[in-house]
């Protein structure tokens, strides 16, 4: 035990044999991991590219409803690959949805107007991570009273009463958005005001689809579960619009990007019919034949879309879990 309190110089417990060596940074020290090239991973994850693609998908499982933005990348390569870029959770099922990129004043971004079974409109901006609420809100319930067994709703001004189950942004005029609804009603919204500027009621029945024509940006189809496709133009607001007459309910619509007067409604029987707008008559129902009829499937079409870039090239979804091109 004499030599007990003698220094040991081979035995160092918390330095190398270089003793009190420091470095004067981490980036230099070769025992840190470097962090920076975590945190660059991840910035180049989030990343998106202006050669990437943006599909924002609205997907329901349980109880927990989501908005998912997904990136498709290297597109047209042997390494394309999509993935989960972040999700937004909004607060109850969308029954329809709709882009755009301007809301108050103006400013452009990246924005997804949902409608769902509420009266109400959401926005939210799909530029921010991590959101919990919707930057705007278009109608909506204002208060609920209870006065014994009966229920009082009261309703914002303009709004819609009942589910939104269709909804169209004008791409020439930028802060306009079309909605359709479960209260036989269809509505004009200036999204940068956040009102509503128009209300149809020339449908009896529900109304669950609206498109805006291309190139003419005033004027507006909507399809109801009355068997009627309506057409109306902005430009003349008592005109009652022209109307088609269809063998059933009506799922969904589309504009033909590439001929003019043609558009295309698909139906709750599994068919895909075209009409010709030149063929309409003001203040009648038109009982003239479609210009194409498509069986399609054997399901209801839920939904029908051209390709903007391939003349002629339509894709349609349906409840037979099949999409055809």
């Amino acid at each position: 035990m004499e030599h007990y309190d003698d220094e040991d110089e081979g035995v160092e417990v918390f330095s190398s044999r270089i003793g009190d060596l420091y470095y004067p940074s981490n980036d230099l020290d070769p025992y840190i991991k470097d962090k920076n090239d975590d945190d660059s991973e991840e910035l180049e994850d989030m990343l998106i590219n202006p050669t990437d693609s943006i599909i924002v998908c609205a997907s329901t499982e349980d109880d927990l409803s989501l908005l998912e933005v997904h990136i498709l990348e290297d597109v047209g390569t042997s390494e394309m690959n999509m993935y989960v870029h972040h999700d937004i959770i909004i607060p109850t099922f969308s029954l329809s949805t709709a882009w755009l990129d301007c809301l108050q004043g103006r400013e452009k971004g990246n924005f997804l107007a949902v409608g769902s079974m509420e009266p109400s409109i959401e926005i939210w901006d799909l530029d921010v991570i991590d959101v919990v609420q919707p930057c705007m809100v278009l109608g909506g319930i204002l208060e609920k009273k209870k006065k014994g067994k009966k229920k009082s709703i009261k309703y914002k001004d303009d709004s819609h009463t009942d589910s939104v189950l269709g909804l169209a942004w004008n791409k020439a005029l930028r802060n306009v958005l079309a909605s359709a609804s479960a209260d036989k009603r269809v509505k004009i919204w200036d999204v940068a005001t956040g009102k509503c500027e128009s209300t149809m009621e020339h449908q009896s029945d529900k109304v669950l689809a609206v498109a805006w024509h291309h190139h003419e940006r005033e004027i507006l189809l909507s399809g109801s579960f009355d068997h009627t496709v309506v057409l109306r133009d902005g430009r003349m607001p008592s005109h009652p619009g022209y109307k088609w007459s269809i063998t059933a309910d009506v799922e969904s619509l589309a504009w033909d990007p590439h001929t003019y007067p043609y558009f295309v409604v698909s139906l709750e029987d599994g068919t895909i019919k075209c009409f010709d707008v030149r063929t309409a008559k003001s203040e009648s129902t038109s009982d003239l034949s479609s210009t194409f009829t498509l069986h399609a499937h054997d399901k209801v079409v839920t939904s029908v879309s051209y390709n903007v870039s391939a003349p002629n090239l339509l894709a349609t979804g349906s409840m037979d879990k099949m999409v055809k091109l």
